[in-house]
């Protein structure tokens, strides 16, 4: 039986521990369904981006669905608002507001992008829902790099 410190040692440290978490939550989840409901929960309790902030700049390109997401910065760290008319792509999006939130952007920036592929998610998403997930990923560097 592993105790709770060897537990965490276990998990794999891609630049957050929010983000460490999430992706050892998903990589132990061995029903592809269930992933997909932790995702459709997630994706259910992304607050709204508010219409007026809908334009080009936060528009992230090669996405299917439609995906917006804007990175502010305040006191140091990166807080972040979304959306997508896709309930999987906003529970993708939501997965990484919530890991890439509270990190300065040059920890953004650091983020090792192997957390994708450590989810498990690219064996059950379609390739165009991978894709979604690592352009996301893309907008949220360059948008932590336009804050450095």
């Amino acid at each position: 039986m592993l105790t709770e410190k060897s537990e965490a040692e276990n998990i794999d440290s891609f630049g957050s521990e929010e983000l460490d978490k999430l992706v050892h939550k998903l990589r132990t989840t061995s029903e592809p369904r269930k992933r997909y409901e932790y995702l459709l929960w997630l994706g259910k309790s992304l607050p709204a981006l508010p219409q007026e902030s809908f334009n080009e700049s936060i528009k992230v390109k090669g996405c299917i669905s439609k995906v917006y997401v804007l990175g502010n910065l305040s006191k140091g760290k990166m807080s972040w608002n979304g959306y997508s008319d896709a309930l999987i792509t906003k529970g993708i999006l939501a997965f990484l507001i919530k890991g890439l939130s509270n990190l300065s952007p040059e920890e953004v920036l650091n983020v090792n992008p192997k957390f994708i592929e450590a989810t498990g998610l690219s064996k059950t998403l379609t390739q165009s829902r991978v894709n979604g997930f690592l352009n996301i990923f893309i907008k949220m560097k360059e948008q932590a790099h336009l804050l450095l």
